[in-house]
This record gives C-alpha cells, sequence and structure tokens, in this order.
C-alpha cells in the first residue's frame, strides 16, 4: 500500500510525459492517489485524456487560469465525482516571450508584466480559493512548481523569474492564512529538465550543463524525483510543514556555481 493510499489530487499542467506535472502525476499514482487532470484547451484534450488513462481516471477538466469562471466550474464538476480533495499541484506558468530574453529594464512592460504574475503566481491562490471549501477537514496540501530564477538572476529567464519570485512569496502568506485549516501550502523548486516549456528559454542547455558541472551531485534531476518530493508533500509525511520551498536540484541552489577551484 502507498503513503497516498485513498487521497484524491488534482493535477493541473500536464501536457507531455517530459512535463514535471507527468513526473508528479505518475509518483502519486503509484503510491495509490486518485488523479484528476486539467487541459488549457481543446487541443489538448484528447492527450490529456490518454495521460488519465495511464492512471486509470477518466476525470479530465478544463482549465484557463487566466479566466475566473473556468476555476470556479473546475470545482462545481470535481465535486460530482469526488466528496473532497487532498491535494492540487500548481503546474502552470506562462511569460510572453518578449520578457524571456535581453534587457529586462528595455524589454519588460506593463501587459508583460501583467500577464506573466496572472496566470504564474495569482492562478496559484485562485486555485487555493477555489479548493479551500473541498479540502476541508482532510489536512489538505496545495504544491507549486517554481525555479531558482525566482530567487537569483538566470540569463534570459527575466520576467519568468519576478513572477516565480512572486509565487514563492504568495506560497507563504497563502500557508499563513489557510494553516488553521489543516492546509498546507508548500513550493517544490525543480533544477532545470529539459520540457516543453524550458524549450522557450533562450540558452537552456547551457544552464543544463552548468548544474550537471557544479551541482553537488554532478548531474542534473528527473521529473520522478520532483514528482517524489510532491507526492511527500502531498502525504501525512509531511503534516508539520507548510509555507517552505524544497529544493530538488542536485543540491546546485546551495553552490556559487562556477568558482569551483
Amino acid at each position: 500500500m502507498g503513503f497516498l493510499q485513498g487521497k484524491k489530487i488534482l493535477i493541473t499542467g500536464l501536457i507531455s510525459d517530459r512535463s514535471i506535472a507527468y513526473g508528479v502525476a505518475k509518483v502519486c499514482f503509484e503510491q495509490g492517489a486518485e488523479i484528476a487532470l486539467t487541459y488549457q484547451n481543446e487541443k489538448h484534450a484528447e492527450r490529456v485524456a490518454g495521460f488519465a488513462k495511464e492512471f486509470n481516471s477518466s476525470l479530465i477538466f478544463p482549465l484557463d487560469v487566466a479566466k475566473d469562471e473556468q476555476i470556479a466550474d473546475l470545482f462545481t464538476q470535481l465535486e460530482k465525482h469526488w466528496d473532497g480533495l487532498d491535494g492540487v499541484l500548481h503546474s502552470i506558468a506562462y511569460t510572453p516571450k518578449v520578457g524571456l530574453a535581453g534587457d529586462f529594464v528595455e524589454n519588460i512592460d506593463r501587459e508583460t508584466f501583467r500577464i506573466s504574475n496572472d496566470v504564474s503566481a495569482y492562478s496559484f491562490i485562485a486555485l487555493g480559493r477555489a479548493a479551500r471549501k473541498m479540502m476541508q477537514g482532510r489536512n489538505g496540501s496545495l504544491v507549486c512548481l517554481t525555479y531558482l530564477g525566482g530567487e537569483r538572476v538566470l540569463p534570459n529567464y527575466n520576467m519568468a523569474g519576478v513572477a516565480k519570485a512572486a509565487l514563492e512569496s504568495s506560497t507563504r502568506y497563502m500557508a499563513y492564512a489557510l494553516g488553521a485549516e489543516g492546509i498546507r501550502v508548500n513550493a517544490v523548486s525543480a533544477g532545470p529538465i529539459k520540457t516543453l516549456a524550458a524549450s522557450g528559454i533562450s540558452g537552456f542547455g547551457k544552464i543544463l550543463d552548468h548544474m550537471a558541472q557544479f551541482a553537488p551531485l554532478k548531474r542534473g534531476v528527473t521529473t520522478e524525483e520532483v514528482g517524489n518530493a510532491a507526492a511527500f508533500l502531498f502525504s501525512n509525511l509531511s503534516s508539520g510543514i507548510t509555507g517552505e520551498v524544497m529544493y530538488v536540484d542536485a543540491g546546485y541552489n546551495i553552490t556559487a556555481g562556477g568558482l569551483e577551484g
């Protein structure tokens, strides 16, 4: 019996079997959780339905986090299938292309700033608010995915980094607001992984190589390793942990990369 036996977990942002969300869903399913998935638009619906079958689930729902009515409807529909909710994975981020390269001060305009924070950070708050009712009395857990670029400057990450910083701060404030209800809120800061989302970042290959060279474990990480950490945070094993950022990056975050002898 897995350590998530009987848990009901909603996974957002799964669009590829190379995505971190897929790694999280896979580990959670292997540990006994029931899984529900979302898809952004009809173009992805069939693909996500295929992933749901892998996890013995038929629960897939449309979710564009820029639309409040879709967020509300997601949980209205989910309540028809589940009597409660134990976990939500927020694996959603978007920054317009102009916000991912060049001179940060020159390139970031008001609309790029708004969209990035709305989709990448505010959406976690909105999902937490909408999930709150279904999590009552279940010691639920909200988990988001972040990256070191929210804490330190990384070339070409630019506006995405600012949005991740907002996401991490939101995690702490959400943890404080929801703690009295037994709901925990944490973030997993994954090391760079070659996902579909990462392909939009210029020079990403160099980041991967640098991490493999200078991380204490001398390698990168896998989506399944990130999934293990998220599954732990969804489980009762992490019952005393909230408001934290857990790094799954082979230890890279502790180094002053590039200064090794």
